[in-house]
């Protein structure tokens, strides 16, 4: 199952990719206003440009995450570890989201958790956990096939 996962999370940046350019083009999921440069006016974003937010997670989730997992393809000790691209990608996956939340306009049902947080953030948590967990065990599994 792990080798599969794997596989299946080798791709998976393509398609956050072109899903969070998608969200840009429709100006769904932007981010807080800003002052800077580069700030865009959405249609339901009301009169302030605000973080392309897509956009930057387009690059973090998309781009850089399958240049990462490319890289790590590449490498036989890691395809030898299953679970361990699986692993990289959710951890990968969980940090790119927490960066970009800090630029992402919360939920207004529900607002910032603890006055700082979107839950956005929250539910990163689980997965860094998660992504740990099967990190160790990949490697621990890993070693013991090898050995």
């Amino acid at each position: 199952v792990l080798r599969l996962t794997d596989i299946i999370c080798a791709v998976v940046p393509v398609g956050l990719f072109f899903g969070r350019l998608a969200n840009f083009v429709n100006g769904e999921l932007f981010g807080r206003a800003t002052d800077k440069p580069w700030g865009v006016l959405f249609p339901y974003g009301g009169e302030f440009p605000r973080h392309p937010s897509q956009l930057y997670e387009a690059a973090l989730e998309g781009v850089l995450l399958t240049v990462i997992l490319a890289f790590l393809l590449h490498r036989c000790a890691i395809r030898e570890r299953p679970g361990l691209i699986s692993a990289i990608f959710l951890l990968g996956y969980a940090v790119s989201r927490m960066i970009v939340e800090f630029f992402r306009e919360p939920d207004p049902q529900i607002g910032f958790i603890l006055g700082v947080f979107t839950m956005g953030q929250v539910l990163c948590l689980p997965m860094v956990v998660g992504a740990a967990i099967l990190i160790l065990y990949a490697l621990r599994k890993g070693r013991a096939i090898s050995s």
